[in-house]
């Protein structure tokens, strides 16, 4: 199950992953131009919807149908996609996900089906038309059959993640985002469910909490130093590296097998993800874009005028106590030689 969940989880972080270059465009274009931004423009102001309500819905259709299909699954899944746009008024990223590889797999079939039943010079046309009739249907299919219900999905997902702000209850989200990110899926909490509804709530305040609450690198930066002051062996003299790789670099991936190694250190990254989310939704912290990788240099890129305190306070909150609580259970509960051998043997990142 957890492999299906992990193939499942790459799948839809692959959409979002090769795209990310245009969520910083918009997010930098925001974070400048908006009213409320560094640089209030009237004029540039006006890029900031057409990047979040087409071209990103539109990239993700296209890239999710190319990972199923190459180009023409692409442009199928893309043209899809617009169908999903235009029967709503909210960034429809769920219609991409889904149009997408729909689009890129139907196409796939065709092709399939078709492939030896074509007389000789009528590839281009047949191919070409296959194609466009197929994108045709599925732009209505998605205008009228998908995009509705979406729309009450986004509608009910984001009414449920501002309801737990406005009650100060996001913080508990930590309990189910940390554990899952051991589980290396991330990615999938990240980019397949809150960068979309951050997008959405940055499109209104020029900034949103949402992209905080996975990416946060103190909590495991305070778990690495905590296995480097109270840890022993390989794991001790493994977490400095490992630090560099996770806080300056944002590849959190790195610090999963020292939870996955000793499990009770779960804890410290629940405490410290709890902790620093608290801190956030007291201060009514954000950022412009979702920083990808999470390394604190992509923190700096995105953080909006006036809130370098709140955002750079919650990192230093985070890592304080993950490493508390995390140096707390080693003092306690050390790390067993025999899970250390196993770690070892496993060839994790640092201690092979």
């Amino acid at each position: 199950m957890r492999e299906r969940l992990q193939q499942f989880g790459g799948f839809m972080a692959g959409m979002i992953i090769p795209n990310i270059g245009a969520f910083i465009a918009w997010g930098i274009i925001t974070a400048f131009f908006i009213p409320t931004g560094w640089t209030p423009n009237d004029t540039l102001v006006g890029l900031v919807d057409p990047i979040i309500l087409y071209l990103l819905p539109i990239l993700i259709g296209f890239t999710g149908g190319k990972m199923v299909h190459g180009h023409r699954g692409g442009v199928v899944g893309a043209l899809a996609t617009v169908g999903a746009i235009v029967g709503t008024s909210i960034p429809m990223f769920l219609g991409g996900m889904i149009m997408g590889p729909l689009g890129g797999w139907l196409m796939k079939k065709i092709d399939e089906r078709l492939e030896d039943h074509i007389p000789v010079g009528f590839e281009m046309l047949i191919n070409n038309f296959s194609a466009g009739i197929l994108a045709m249907l599925l732009a209505i299919l998605a205008l009228f059959v998908i995009s509705p219900p979406l729309t009450l999905i986004s509608n009910w997902a984001e009414t449920l993640v501002d309801a737990m702000i406005a009650a100060r209850l996001l913080p508990l989200a930590a309990i189910i985002i940390e554990p899952a990110k051991v589980l290396f899926l991330n990615n999938t909490l990240n980019h397949g469910v809150l960068s979309p509804l951050g997008a959405a709530a940055a499109e209104e305040s020029g900034r949103a909490i949402h992209f905080l609450l996975e990416t946060n690198p103190g909590p495991g930066l305070g778990l690495l130093v905590a296995y480097y002051v109270a840890g022993k062996g390989l794991l001790k003299e493994s977490a400095p590296g490992a630090m560099i790789i996770h806080f300056l670099g944002g590849i959190h991936e790195i610090y999963f097998p020292y939870v996955l190694a000793h499990p009770i250190m779960i804890l410290a990254m629940i405490a410290g993800g709890l902790s620093a989310d608290l801190w956030f939704t007291i201060t009514n912290a954000g950022l412009v874009a979702p920083p990808s990788p999470g390394s604190i240099f992509a923190y700096l890129a995105v953080i909006p005028r006036g809130q370098h305190f709140s955002v750079l306070a919650g990192v230093l909150i985070g890592a304080v106590v993950s490493f508390a609580v995390g140096a707390f259970i080693l003092r306690v509960r050390p790390v067993s030689e025999e899970e250390e051998e196993e770690m070892e043997s496993a060839g994790v990142p640092g201690l092979a």
